[in-house]
């Protein structure tokens, strides 16, 4: 049964914590819910029997995240926990872009969860890159946008790479040709081909990273296309597009109405 005392509801078994907040240039007595620990919650609320009934496609991000860590600390909820650490760091993507010193800082983490989240990330980025060979086509810029913005969009130093194709848009392999500084000046168009021509590509797409998130292209980046494009026609291996990979961001500068090539026999992107 519920009464009035010191200006709000005391319950049995009261949720209610009290506490002292600045309300201008006062101190007032103020009080707020008790997070609630995942062992109190209904047996279809707590995130594993979710998991079990739904599939992880239907949890949240948080839901997720408190699975892999377990439990909560000093009276908050895992969720409480992953949800703080999902908003301290604006999304997934920027969670996942962070190193596992600054993920220890997090309230409630420590080192353990902490690598136990990097571990995870870094799993999902080597799933994405570990390509189904002879089974990803390309029919659209955005098929292979999609699938590099997770790899490529939060590293901080830049990487060109190339990703080769057979005359059907069927993905071969994905090279690592430069990291550091790509610019027209460091980059030898002839490193761009050299997988190409030793596994017989029909062409290649080039990607690279702006580790500002902003994929807008620069001058440089229009030259060395043109300077590629013009060395494909030379090898017979055509330059399909040039991906430039930002935060949750892409340009495609085919998409932009730069000229490219065609792969011999296959369809055009």
């Amino acid at each position: 049964m519920a009464k009035e005392s010191a200006g709000f509801v005391v319950r049995a078994r009261s949720t209610l914590i009290p506490r002292f907040v600045e309300q201008g240039d006062r101190v007032v007595l103020s009080t707020r819910a008790r997070p609630r620990a995942i062992r109190e919650l209904p047996l279809a609320e707590r995130p594993r029997e979710r998991l079990s009934a739904r599939g992880a496609g239907g949890l949240s991000s948080a839901e997720l995240l408190a699975i892999l860590w377990g439990g909560g600390y000093r009276g908050v909820s895992v969720v409480d926990v992953a949800t703080d650490a999902i908003s301290r760091y604006d999304g997934l993507s920027g969670l996942a872009a962070a190193s596992a010193v600054e993920l220890e800082e997090i309230p409630g983490v420590g080192m353990v969860r902490a690598a136990q989240l990097s571990a995870a990330f870094e799993l999902g980025r080597r799933l994405l890159a570990d390509w189904p060979t002879g089974r990803f086509s390309v029919r659209a810029p955005r098929d292979l946008a999609d699938r590099l913005m997770l790899q490529m969009g939060r590293l901080e130093r830049e990487e060109l790479r190339v990703v080769l194709l057979n005359a059907k848009n069927v993905v071969l392999r994905m090279s690592v040709v430069y990291q550091g500084n790509v610019s027209t000046a460091l980059v030898r168009v002839g490193e761009l081909f050299r997988d190409a021509v030793r596994h017989h590509a029909a062409g290649l797409i080039i990607v690279h990273n702006h580790p500002s998130g902003d994929p807008a292209p620069s001058p440089d980046d229009l030259h060395l296309t043109a300077e590629a494009v013009a060395a494909g026609r030379l090898l017979d291996v055509p330059v399909l597009d040039h991906l430039i990979i930002g935060h949750d961001a892409y340009v495609s500068l085919r998409d932009r109405g730069i000229p490219f090539d065609r792969p011999g026999g296959g369809p055009a992107l």
